[in-house]
């Protein structure tokens, strides 16, 4: 329950407290400190990824991954001060390409967040408008990224807002529709309760409706980070002139397949570190909302 179940507004106007409901717990049992045991499980996760990635190219030479470059050789070219194809830890046009692609997600992925949410809220609020919106909507959500990509070219003459545009599509989308099904769950039973009350339709909306949809919202803005990743690489493969998926693409042009491998485990690694970002800020959000309801002190 929220604040406003356990408010009731009087004949003058005025918010006076309902006894109808039990107070809210002020304390919750505090647990035990115990290691995580995450971060060891994922040592060994990483570490059995490349131990069969070293077998199959290096030591068994399966045929299949004969084209492959092995995990000594991309290891020695990415730390080299004088790499074999000119990208390396220690070479500026390297973190040049990182630093792009990052200003290209924020930029879209910023923009997804900001029209994506409240499209959502008022989508699962308001029947009427999804009745007109919706279909519209859905209509759209299936084109493949790679589909837009012509209409951005024809909207947008300068191949860096193409990408972004690009990228914001498809987070976009699936911020949206998370947003909309975070809204759809919350019980009715509490919404009509805030009514009984005397609960605004203002009042329970921001009180219950997008408090309640924030797990939702959250979930939606981890999985818009990794598609937003997805979608960059391919605009960028298409239309860019820098960042990560041109990497690639030209590495695999110039048949310099280590080069591809650095960009692909730079691209896992740092779209990794995003979605965390993303995670952490979900999760304190509902922790100081749980903080402000009384819930956890």
């Amino acid at each position: 329950m929220t604040e406003i179940d356990a408010k009731a507004l009087g004949a003058d106007g005025a918010v006076r407290t309902a006894s109808a409901f039990p107070p809210t717990p002020t304390t919750v049992a505090r647990r035990p400190f115990r290691a995580s045991p995450k971060l060891p499980l994922s040592l060994v996760g990483f570490a059995a990824f490349l131990l069969a990635w070293h077998l199959a190219v290096e030591v068994w030479r399966l045929p299949r991954f004969a084209k492959l470059p092995g995990l000594v050789e991309v290891f020695v070219e990415w730390t080299s001060t004088d790499p074999m194809y000119g990208v390396s830890l220690f070479t500026a046009e390297y973190y040049q390409h990182i630093l792009v692609s990052l200003k290209r997600i924020v930029a879209a992925f910023s923009a997804a967040t900001l029209l994506g949410v409240p499209l959502g809220l008022l989508l699962g609020w308001s029947q009427r408008f999804r009745e007109y919106v919706f279909p519209v909507f859905e209509t759209l959500r299936p084109v493949p990224i790679l589909a837009w990509v012509p209409i951005s070219i024809i909207l947008f003459s300068g191949a860096e807002t193409s990408v972004v545009f690009l990228t914001f599509i498809a987070a976009f989308f699936v911020t949206t529709l998370n947003t909309m099904t975070g809204v759809q769950s919350i019980d009715p039973s509490v919404v009509r309760a805030a009514r009984c009350l005397g609960a605004s339709p203002r009042q329970i909306f921001r009180h219950i409706v997008a408090p309640g949809a924030l797990p939702h919202i959250f979930t939606g803005l981890q999985v818009s980070m990794g598609v937003s990743w997805f979608s960059l690489v391919a605009a960028e493969m298409v239309s860019g002139e820098f960042g990560l998926g041109y990497l690639i693409n030209t590495a695999y042009a110039k048949i310099q397949y280590p080069t591809i491998a650095i960009g692909m485990i730079t691209l896992g690694a740092v779209g990794y570190a995003s979605s965390a970002l993303v995670r952490l800020v979900g999760a304190r959000l509902m922790a100081w909302r749980l903080r402000e309801i009384g819930v956890g002190r």
